[in-house]
């Protein structure tokens, strides 16, 4: 979970999900675990949103697809991801800037990919 201080009254937390987590996406053997508790942030940030929304907390889900990191290397051995790990960070911190400006209680597929 990233938590993002926008002011007073004024604040937007990002949960990092997965698209493993995301109905209607490739699941893969072996992932069951990972992906289930991915598909359950989904739905807390969404109920997080509608009990905060009167304190101008704004919640949302980034459902990441392939990132090229040591776990990417780990589960899926020679696949290369078309995204780096900082053009993911550095995708996340705009988000975390704006977003919330615009979206609230959603849950957003990051993904170009799918390994």
């Amino acid at each position: 979970m990233l938590f993002h201080y926008l002011g007073e009254d004024n604040s937007h937390v990002i949960n990092i999900g997965s698209m493993g987590g995301v109905q209607g996406s490739v699941k893969f053997p072996g992932l069951s675990a990972y992906s289930s508790s991915k598909g359950g942030l989904s739905i807390l940030t969404e109920c997080l949103a509608e009990e905060y929304k009167e304190s101008n907390i704004k919640f949302n889900c980034l459902a990441l697809g392939a990132v090229q990191t040591e776990m990417l290397n780990e589960a899926f051995p020679g696949y290369e991801a078309s995204v780096s790990a900082i053009e993911m960070a550095q995708y996340i911190y705009s988000f975390a800037s704006n977003g919330s400006r615009f979206i609230n209680g959603k849950v957003i597929s990051v993904s170009n990919s799918t390994p």
